[in-house]
């Protein structure tokens, strides 16, 4: 069995791992790039590999960086079935969707703004794409709903266990038949945590595995716990009534936008947060928000004692306001504060947030609230570490507003999570780091050597391949 690793190799963005086994080629997630909009387009544009040699592809979860150039595949020639759970499939139509759709409006909004040194760019794939692609979607439930496994040819089958991560969200146990002998590899996908709002934790194999492809975002990392979340909460909202500043919140339209719309809610019903607008400024945040009322079976007890038992949505009251329209986001300019902004996306690189940053990160009395992990060379990150000027849409902004980061949202587990998931793995004998900066793989991985010599523990890089 041979993987090679064709994303998130030592970033966290792209994610691509193809596994091939006598003949058979299939591809873990085909995630999107983000980061340097040049670097980002080559990548995204011309897959590593062949796309009509690919047989199968299994797909973690609906977030862009696993699913995101999916169309691209297709376009290319790709004729077979893309594996998923139900919830996955979809979400994902709407996060593809709206990728088409951004990627079309960006394309004309910086047309109409270049420079004449510049070339017009163009959309790396369309809506009409995006429906052929939906047309490979394959729905295969949980294995703790059917115990039963999906079987891709005669030697080689897969089951999916609960991630933890987002709505859908799977961890990938494969068995492969190769010379008489039965190789295990799970792939994480991206992992999730224990006790987070709405989704239960993270299910643990119950079969002995001796590969594991591990996501390490946060390998360097201990969360603070999300005790803590409603103080600092009610400490921003204080303050941005004090300066009747507004709240700019980028954040995933999946699940990161249903926690913070849960978690305020909660809060507000408790008494422990004054009641402000709450602008959920993204129609596929809506959209995503209407699949998870479908799914509550996913859901955890605590999501039972906050809303379920009283037979009331997390998602809807009178205070949060779900915005549709170009015009309607616009007006948000005009209204004066406090009031609260979730738009997408999540690391800055597209979407509304980027306009509502353009109009007020050079105001004081605004606070830019990170929830989420940002990669590097994204907007997100040169925010979050303080950079000033940045630019946007090409012209340059000072940046005035404070900028807080609340780590506690993190949906990825953390350097103690990770720990437990690899002592809860029985007969591990390899294990790949990947969704990981170097440096936080780097510092894991001499951490997991000190508790399990004898394991062989690898970082793979960009295109690197590994025989199993």
């Amino acid at each position: 069995m041979k993987i090679t690793f064709f994303g998130a190799a030592e970033n966290v963005t792209g994610s691509k791992h193809l596994i091939q086994s006598q003949g058979y080629s299939l591809l873990l997630d085909c995630g999107l790039y983000q980061g340097k909009r040049k670097i980002s387009n080559e990548l995204n544009r011309n897959l590593p590999f062949p796309a009509s040699q690919i047989n199968a592809v299994i797909l973690s979860h609906a977030h862009l960086d696993h699913c995101g150039t999916l169309p691209i595949l297709v376009k290319n020639g790709f004729q077979g079935k893309i594996y998923c759970t139900d919830a996955t499939a979809d979400i994902a139509r709407y996060i593809l969707e709206d990728s088409a759709m951004l990627q079309e409006q960006d394309a004309i909004y910086f047309n109409k703004h270049l420079k004449k040194r510049d070339n017009p760019i163009a959309p790396i794939y369309t809506k009409k794409d995006v429906e052929e692609t939906l047309s490979h979607f394959q729905k295969i439930p949980y294995f703790s709903f059917t115990e039963q496994w999906t079987q891709l040819n005669e030697n080689i089958r897969f089951k999916f266990y609960d991630a933890g991560h987002v709505l859908g969200s799977a961890i990938i146990l494969l068995e492969i038949k190769e010379g008489g002998s039965v190789k295990t590899l799970v792939f994480s996908g991206d992992l999730g945590r224990a006790y987070l709002p709405i989704l239960r934790s993270p299910e643990y194999i119950k079969e002995d595995v001796q590969s594991l492809i591990l996501e390490c975002t946060y390998g360097n990392r201990l969360h603070r716990p999300m005790d803590n979340l409603a103080g600092q909460l009610k400490e921003v909202i204080n303050e941005a009534i004090g300066r009747k500043g507004k709240i700019l919140v980028p954040a995933f339209s999946l699940e990161r936008t249903q926690e913070l719309i849960y978690i305020l809610h909660n809060l507000i019903d408790k008494k422990i947060i004054p009641s402000i607008p709450i602008y959920i400024d993204s129609p596929l945040a809506k959209n995503i928000t209407q699949v998870f009322s479908q799914y509550k079976e996913y859901f955890d007890e605590q999501f039972q004692k906050d809303f379920g038992s009283r037979n009331e949505s997390p998602f809807f009251a009178k205070n949060i306001i779900y915005t549709r329209s170009t015009e309607e986001s616009k007006e948000l300019n005009n209204i004066p504060g406090p009031f609260i902004i979730i738009a997408g996306s999540g690391m800055v690189e597209g979407g509304r947030i980027l306009h509502h940053l353009k109009n007020n990160i050079s105001n004081p009395d605004t606070i830019v609230l990170i929830t989420g992990y940002q990669a590097e060379n994204t907007l997100g990150r040169r925010i979050q570490e303080g950079i000033t000027p940045v630019k946007i849409f090409g012209e340059i902004y000072p940046v005035r507003a404070k900028i807080i980061t609340l780590d506690e949202f993190s949906a990825h587990a953390d350097q103690k999570d990770l720990l437990s998931y690899i002592n809860h793995t029985k007969g591990l004998k390899n294990l790949f780091l990947v969704h990981t900066e170097a440096p936080q793989a780097k510092g894991f991985k001499s951490l997991v050597k000190q508790s399990y010599p004898s394991l062989t523990v690898d970082i793979p890089t960009m295109g690197q391949v590994y025989e199993i």
